[in-house]
């Protein structure tokens, strides 16, 4: 059983800088064999990829968030989080943690087995 639980959402002004954590709870094995990610959901809108990162910490992100935004992991806590700066009002949407044993393409949601409740990040102008 995995359970995978956010934290370090908010409200912040444009151009402010937030980090989001994701714990992964994982009964009898590690995550660090799996592909953890972070999506992402503005109201009225589709859900789409923001960062995952690899086993071997390879990393992927969204065109929009690429040079603002940083995913990482610590595999000895099952913990990855995303360092979120330069923040804009467009990245204002619910955050998820995703996470998957047999993911092949990070940017697909419907790889991934097991997400978090998710977290909200509010960006003002």
């Amino acid at each position: 059983q995995v359970q995978l639980v956010e934290s370090g959402g908010g409200l912040v002004q444009a151009g402010a800088s937030l980090r989001l954590s994701c714990a992964a709870a994982v009964s009898g094995r590690t995550f660090s064999a799996g592909v953890m990610g972070w999506f992402r959901q503005a109201l009225g809108k589709e859900r789409e990829f923001v960062a995952a990162i690899s086993w071997s910490t390879e990393d992927y992100y969204l065109d929009s968030v690429k040079g603002r935004f940083t995913i990482s992991r610590d595999s000895a806590k099952n913990t990855i989080y995303l360092q979120m700066n330069s923040l804009k009002p467009e990245d204002t949407a619910i955050y998820y943690c995703a996470g998957g044993f047999r993911v092949t393409r990070p940017g697909a949601a419907d790889e991934y087995d097991y997400w978090g409740q998710g977290t909200q990040v509010t960006v003002s102008s």
